[in-house]
């Protein structure tokens, strides 16, 4: 990374650091767990829980970041009295070596205190580390391609079915390269080669 990149970055690192102290000016950077909580408009309460080295610096990389909780956060912006249905944050620090222990117990004190979690899983970095939200992971532009071959493919066979006939030249019968190629080709054009493996 070059020098004048590394600068845009710590600024913009800086900006939404300020964000967050705005939105709970008690935040720091020591090691701990940050907690997000909203409510929405039809009162449904909603929490999501973190740990993090430097709790700061944590939570200015979810205003940039992609994963589920931050697009969170982008739609629903934080709390304040002009976004009554944003992100609320707190946090409470432990030493870096208690944060698996405390992650896990502190998501399920917000899921015993009926919070719908944002986390997909029970928490923790190592031992102890279970998926509890069943998600589908987001459709995106891979999953948009496989579709698309999918569609292609399921009107390929059709048309070849009603109305073709597909071999191999008399002069490449017997041709294992040629064999090869006319058995790739019969895959790129059935359906099944596209399904959802488990």
């Amino acid at each position: 990374m070059d020098y004048k990149k590394f600068r845009q970055a710590k600024a913009i690192e800086a900006k939404n650091k300020k964000r967050w102290l705005e939105a709970n000016p008690k935040l720091d950077d020591e090691s701990g767990i940050y907690t997000f909580v909203r409510i929405d408009e039809d009162g449904f309460r909603y929490a999501y829980v973190g740990q993090a080295k430097h709790i700061l610096t944590r939570l200015a990389q979810h205003l940039v970041g992609y994963q589920h909780i931050d697009l969170s956060l982008k739609k629903h912006g934080l709390f304040s009295k002009d976004n009554k249905y944003g992100w609320k944050v707190g946090c409470a620090h432990y030493p870096e070596n208690e944060l698996d222990e405390k992650e896990q117990y502190i998501i399920k004190l917000y899921a015993d205190k009926g919070y719908q979690l944002r986390n997909k899983t029970s928490g923790s970095q190592g031992e102890g580390k279970t998926k509890i939200d069943d998600y589908r992971p987001a459709k995106g532009y891979y999953d948009g391609i496989k579709q698309g071959k999918k569609s292609l493919a399921k009107e390929l066979s059709h048309i070849a079915e009603k109305h073709l006939e597909i071999r191999l030249k008399p002069e490449k019968q017997g041709n294992k390269v040629s064999e090869k190629q006319y058995e790739k080709f019969m895959a790129l054009i059935s359906e099944n080669t596209y399904e959802e493996s488990d």
